[in-house]
C-alpha cells in the first residue's frame, strides 16, 4: 500500500466555496473570531508533496453551518475528492448537529454510500457538548459501526465575547473546550458505554494531561455528594486516541504519554490554518527528534504514519514498534511518585511486574527498584525479548490497567533507552538460575 511510506495527516480541513458562501449568508464566517484561511486541493497536494506527506484526512472547519443540506455538500465534495486522489485524501464527515435525527442519518449516508473513513464532531453545536444524553443514541450509532471519531473545538456557547476579544480562541479556549468536552464524555461513562467507537482528541490532548489526574484525584470527593457516578478510566481513556497538531516537542510527548501509550499519538498539521512553510519547518524538526531522541525514537514511524493506518483500517493490524530484528529493548523507567501515593504504587508496580512475567514470554525483565536516598524515586529495569515483545506488552489489560490506576500517582516519567555494551551476554545473564 502507497500510504506505508510517507507521513499520514489525520488533522487538516476541508474549506470549499459552498461552505464559505453558506457561512456568509448566515453572517456567521468570524464566529470563531478570526476569518477561515483559503483552500483548494491543488494547493494543499502542493504542500503535501513538498512535505513528505502521503496522505490526510479531511475534516470540515469550524463554525459548521446550521444547514444539514450544506453538510451533505461538503461531505459529497470530501468524498468526490477523495475519489478522484484514492491515494492522497481521506475524510471524515460532518454532522448537522444539534439535530440528532438528522445527524443520525447523515451517519448512515456518509458511512454506507459516501465511504467515509470516519466522523468528525464538534466540541459543541449551539451548546449542545458532547456527553450530554441526548447524544447517546447516535453514539450507539457509531458503535454499531466501529466509527473512528475526530474531534475538533469549535467556540464554547453561549461565550463572553469579550474573552475572544482579550485571547483568540485557537491561543487557548480551543484546549479548554477540548478538555471540557472529552472530560464531559468521560464523566458519564460515555466511551466505555460504546467501546467500539475510537476518538481522536487534537492538538496535543489539549490540557488532558493535566485534567485527567486532577479529575481522578477528585472522583471519590465527587461520588460523595452524588455528582458523578462510577467512572471506568481504563475503557474511557483507551478509546483516545491523540493528534499532534499544534505546540508538539519532545517534552510535550513525554507528558502525553503519562496519560496514553505509543500507539495512540499520530501526526496532524491542521493545513491551511498554519503557513505550509511553518508546517513544512514543523514536520522535519519532528522528524529529527522522533530519530534523535533516544525513548522517542522507538515510535518514529509509529507516530508519522502506521498509528494512524491501523486506526483508519489501512492496515490490517498493529505494527510493533522500531525494527523487529529480534534484538532485545532495554529501558530504564525513571519514576518519581508522590508520597501519599507511595504505598498504593509500589503495589501496583509489583502487580504488575508479577502478571507479566507470568503471563508474556517476551518479558524477560521487570525490576522495580526504590532509591535509598528517597523513596519516592523508582527505577524499573525493563527488558523486552524484542521491539514486538514490547508492543505487545503495552497492549495488555495488565498493562492500561497499570498504566490508568497510576496516573494520579506519578509526579514524572521519563523513558531512557539503554544499549547493553555487550549484547552477547544479554542471553547468558538471563539464563543464569543462580
Amino acid at each position: 500500500m502507497s500510504q506505508a511510506q510517507g507521513v499520514m495527516d489525520v488533522h487538516s480541513h476541508i474549506i470549499t466555496p459552498g461552505f464559505v458562501y453558506a457561512l456568509e449568508s448566515e453572517g456567521r464566517v468570524m464566529d470563531e473570531g478570526f476569518p477561515l484561511p483559503k483552500w483548494n486541493a491543488e494547493a494543499q497536494l502542493q504542500w503535501m508533496d513538498e512535505a513528505g506527506i502521503q496522505t490526510s484526512v479531511l475534516t470540515l472547519a469550524a463554525p459548521q453551518p446550521t444547514s444539514a443540506q450544506v453538510v451533505r455538500a461538503t461531505n459529497e465534495a470530501a468524498a468526490q475528492l477523495c475519489h478522484k486522489h484514492p491515494d492522497r485524501f481521506r475524510f471524515c464527515a460532518a454532522l448537522p448537529l444539534p439535530d440528532v435525527d438528522a445527524a443520525i442519518r447523515e451517519v448512515v449516508y456518509a458511512l454506507d454510500t459516501l465511504k467515509a473513513d470516519g466522523i468528525k464532531l464538534a466540541t459543541n453545536a449551539l451548546g449542545q457538548y458532547l456527553g450530554a444524553p441526548e447524544l447517546d443514541t447516535l453514539f450507539s450509532v457509531l458503535d454499531e459501526r466501529e466509527a473512528v471519531v475526530i474531534l475538533h473545538p469549535h467556540r464554547p456557547e453561549p461565550v463572553n465575547r469579550e474573552v475572544m476579544r482579550q485571547t483568540p480562541l485557537a491561543m487557548q479556549e480551543y484546549l479548554s473546550e477540548t478538555t471540557r468536552a472529552v472530560t464531559n464524555m468521560i464523566s458519564r461513562n460515555v466511551l466505555a458505554r460504546y467501546p467500539h467507537v475510537k476518538v481522536v482528541v487534537p492538538h496535543c490532548g489539549a490540557y488532558l494531561p493535566l485534567a485527567v489526574p486532577r479529575m481522578k484525584s477528585l472522583t471519590p470527593v465527587m461520588q460523595a455528594n452524588e455528582l458523578v457516578g462510577d467512572i471506568d478510566w481504563e475503557a474511557n481513556l483507551s478509546a483516545l486516541y491523540y493528534d499532534l497538531a499544534g505546540a508538539h516537542s519532545p517534552e510535550v510527548i513525554r507528558m502525553m504519554l503519562t496519560i496514553t501509550t505509543p500507539d495512540h499519538l499520530l501526526y496532524g498539521s491542521d493545513y491551511p490554518y498554519v503557513a505550509p512553510q511553518v508546517l513544512t519547518q514543523s514536520l522535519a524538526r519532528m522528524k529529527q527528534y522522533l530519530t534523535d531522541e533516544p525513548d522517542l525514537a522507538p515510535y518514529r514511524d509509529m507516530i508519522l504514519h502506521k498509528n494512524a493506518e491501523w486506526l483508519l483500517g489501512l492496515s490490517a493490524a498493529k505494527t510493533a514498534v522500531g525494527n523487529l530484528d529480534g534484538t532485545m529493548l532495554v529501558r530504564l523507567a525513571e519514576i518519581e511518585v508522590y508520597p501519599e501515593y507511595l504505598t498504593e504504587y509500589l503495589v501496583a508496580a509489583a502487580e504488575i511486574q508479577q502478571e507479566s512475567l507470568k503471563t508474556e514470554p517476551g518479558v524477560v525483565c521487570l525490576f522495580p527498584t526504590q532509591m535509598k536516598e528517597d523513596s519516592t524515586q523508582i527505577r524499573i529495569l525493563e527488558i523486552y525479548a524484542s521491539q514486538e515483545a514490547y508492543q505487545h506488552h503495552i497492549q495488555t489489560a495488565h498493562f492500561q490497567k497499570y498504566k490508568q490506576g497510576t496516573l494520579h500517582m506519578v509526579k514524572s516519567l521519563k523513558l531512557q533507552d539503554l544499549s547493553p555494551l555487550n549484547s552477547e551476554t544479554m542471553n547468558i545473564i538471563f539464563k543464569r538460575k543462580n
